[in-house]
């Protein structure tokens, strides 16, 4: 299978997730997630293992976006949600006693985790099946072996000694892309008397593509292959031009822009995933 997600789920008891150590992630890790995922009052963050409910009460109160906290201890959770109503975001802070594994996370553009790397393996099938596209996640410490972060941020925070023996933090950021391997159909307007059609073979492991191209003269150069989210894009050659085409992904089809890298102009492209193709 090239596409690289596991979509087999997997299962965590009550029992596994209350033997998971409670550390509180110290204050200024909170915003540099927080900041690194990009957050804004337009976001819904949900963090996982939300302990004394630090992080959605940051995103309320320093960012303004609405959150939810899940925990399993529900003294943690009375706690937080006490003190979203002292600092006055109980409209936009809500937390709630739940097994992480259980949770409804489709709502969430941002996720927030803390929790160690067995429990990440377990986690990665649900947060790829459940957040769309363009979805955010970040860790701290600990990350999925085989899904290279899209960005890494390294601090120095004295405050971890005591409890984690290190004074190093480390923020790992994923954005959930959109499915694309395959087989696609694309047109687009080069200037020539006929729409150019040509085939794309896509294969991806996450966020990492590769691309083939052939048109009606053969197999076509195709450069920079980016995927990020939603968002495609990549550069190939027509006869002898070289276009840059960027686009979005939705489901089974993309649009988007092709521009010359000689004219500027730009040129309106879409693609249909083959119906062969699941």
């Amino acid at each position: 299978v090239a596409f690289g997600f596991v979509l087999t789920a997997a299962r965590a008891t009550a029992q596994e997730l209350g033997k998971l150590p409670y550390v509180p992630t110290p204050q200024i890790v909170v915003d540099e997630m927080l900041k690194l995922a990009g957050v804004t009052a337009n976001d819904f963050v949900i963090d996982l293992g939300s302990g004394d409910g630090r992080v959605i009460l940051t995103a309320a109160q320093k960012f303004k976006a609405h959150g939810l906290g899940v925990d399993i201890d529900k003294s943690l959770v009375a706690l937080s949600n006490k003190q979203a109503k002292v600092e006055g975001v109980e409209d936009r802070a809500k937390f709630i006693e739940q097994d992480m594994f259980k949770a409804d996370i489709s709502k969430a553009t941002v996720v927030t985790l803390y929790v160690l790397p067995d429990f990440m393996e377990k986690l990665r099938p649900k947060l790829v099946s459940e957040l769309k596209p363009g979805a955010r996640i970040v860790a701290h410490d600990y990350y999925m072996s085989g899904w290279y972060p899209d960005k890494r941020l390294d601090l120095t925070v004295p405050e971890k000694v005591a409890a984690n023996g290190t004074d190093k933090a480390y923020l790992y950021l994923w954005i959930v892309p959109s499915i694309v391997s395959g087989t696609w159909r694309l047109e687009f307007d080069s200037g020539g008397s006929q729409q150019q059609l040509v085939v794309l073979g896509i294969n991806q492991q996450y966020q990492v593509i590769s691309v083939t191209a052939e048109n009606a003269l053969g197999p076509m150069k195709i450069e920079n292959a980016v995927l990020r989210g939603n968002e495609i894009s990549f550069t190939a050659s027509v006869r002898s031009t070289a276009y840059k085409f960027t686009g979005r992904v939705s489901e089974r089809d993309m649009v988007g822009t092709a521009v010359s890298l000689g004219s500027g102009k730009p040129v309106a492209w879409k693609a249909s995933k083959l119906a062969s193709e699941k």
